[in-house]
This record gives C-alpha cells, sequence and structure tokens, in this order.
C-alpha cells in the first residue's frame, strides 16, 4: 500500500517530467515569507485563505475604521457631529479591544483620558 507522501512525490515528478511547472509567475525569485507569527496557530490558514482573496482579518479592518474616524475627526467644526463621531470611535476602540482580548488603555481615548483622572482623584481625596 502507498503513502500518500510517495504518491504525491510520484505526482509532482511527473507533472515536472511533462513541463507543467515551467513559466510559473515568480519562477528562479526568493518566496516572499510573511511573519505571521503574531496570527494564532488556528487562525493561520484561514487568514491565508482571506487575504489571497483580498480581505483582511476583522481587527485589521477596524483598526483602519479607527484611522480613519480619527483623522475625520480633525476635521469637523460642528460639536453635535464631532460628538456622534467620538462615540462611534469610542465604540470601536473598546470593540478592538475586546477583540485583541486586551485590558482597556486610556491612551486610545485621549478625550476621556483627563475627566476619567480627575474623577479618580477626586474619589482618593474624599
Amino acid at each position: 500500500m502507498f503513502h500518500p507522501e510517495i504518491i504525491a512525490e510520484q505526482k509532482i515528478l511527473e507533472a515536472i517530467a511533462r513541463g507543467e511547472f515551467a513559466n510559473l509567475p515568480g519562477a528562479g525569485k526568493p518566496l516572499r515569507l510573511e511573519d505571521d507569527s503574531m496570527v494564532p496557530g488556528e487562525l493561520r490558514i484561514s487568514y491565508k485563505v482571506l487575504k489571497n482573496a483580498g480581505c483582511i482579518p476583522p481587527e485589521l479592518e477596524l483598526r483602519k475604521e479607527i484611522i480613519t474616524l480619527r483623522d475625520l475627526l480633525r476635521t469637523i467644526e460642528d460639536d453635535g457631529c464631532k460628538k456622534d463621531k467620538y462615540r462611534e470611535l469610542n465604540y470601536k476602540l473598546l470593540k478592538l479591544n475586546l477583540m485583541m482580548r486586551r485590558t482597556v488603555n486610556l491612551d486610545d481615548f485621549p478625550e476621556y483620558k483627563d475627566r476619567i483622572a480627575r474623577k479618580l482623584a477626586g474619589r482618593e481625596a474624599g
């Protein structure tokens, strides 16, 4: 009985002999290996498939949205609209923190950092 590895190797050698691997895109060039060490092992294959299909992981998509919102907030002058966009930004930052399973970092919320620090200082004084 044949092992699958032996059969696969035989098929590859036959394809090479027929010239099926000649003139492939990137032939003769070094492989572009990507560092996916930060991606959990159980997600690597699915992320690679999504990337090849032109999709990105949800947390990267969310990061792009956060960057866009921050850029937009620099240009908004209407206080009501700005307040709504800050709410949207805060929601996305919290969602990202939950997705990444990390604690909330006050540096991600500069517009609230001072207010929270004042409240905490008031509690310690009282």
